[in-house]
């Protein structure tokens, strides 16, 4: 389990991860639709999760949406890179009604985000579309994960993106299996060399 806490002019954050978790999750942020993602999120990876951020929404969501995910990705990193013998790459295809979303990640140390996917509609709730993006560079950013994340079809933005985020979690939660003793990681193998 790790605790951080994230404070700057814009926020003021804290957070409590443990990604061996049994589903106790409550998340704080302002913006009603991005709590629900990232509880989502919180959900499929099977973590336990606390967050609670103060921002300044009186400007809109943007600093919010931004520490939100470097401290989720710092917390990430720090509970991720103790794992050795982990499958390390893993892939979901998520499905919401019309919508469906493919995310594939490393947990490699190296970070970078692909994202494709296009909104009809500008904003979810009080939540900015463009923010979705944001959110997973501003995550891969600080866990220091690749992830690559492509709306495969739909046309209600709320599904789009709910099927990217839930993805996320299943494909984080599978990419941390322990590999069984019979065979070792490509991550260990190479630190062995």
């Amino acid at each position: 389990m790790i605790k951080i806490s994230r404070d700057t002019n814009e926020t003021n954050s804290d957070l409590t991860l443990n990604i061996n978790g049994s589903g106790k999750i409550k998340v704080e942020t302002g913006i009603g639709f991005f709590d629900h993602m990232i509880e989502l999120l919180a959900f499929w990876a099977q973590w336990d999760l606390k967050l609670i951020c103060k921002g300044d929404l009186h400007v809109d969501t943007h600093h919010t949406v931004e520490d939100v995910g470097l401290i989720l990705g710092k917390a990430f990193n720090k509970e991720w890179i103790k794992n050795k013998s982990i499958d390390r790459i893993s892939y979901s295809f998520c499905p919401l009604d019309e919508a469906l979303s493919r995310v594939v990640v490393d947990l490699c140390n190296r970070p970078f985000c692909s994202f494709k996917a296009n909104f009809n509609v500008e904003k979810v709730g009080n939540f900015e579309t463009e923010m979705t993006e944001h959110f997973f560079r501003s995550f891969a950013q600080e866990s220091r994960i690749t992830i690559h994340i492509e709306s495969i079809c739909g046309n209600n933005a709320h599904h789009i993106i709910e099927t990217m985020f839930k993805a996320l979690g299943v494909a984080i939660k599978n990419s941390l299996k322990v590999r069984n003793d019979k065979s070792t990681s490509y991550r260990t193998a190479m630190e062995q060399k």
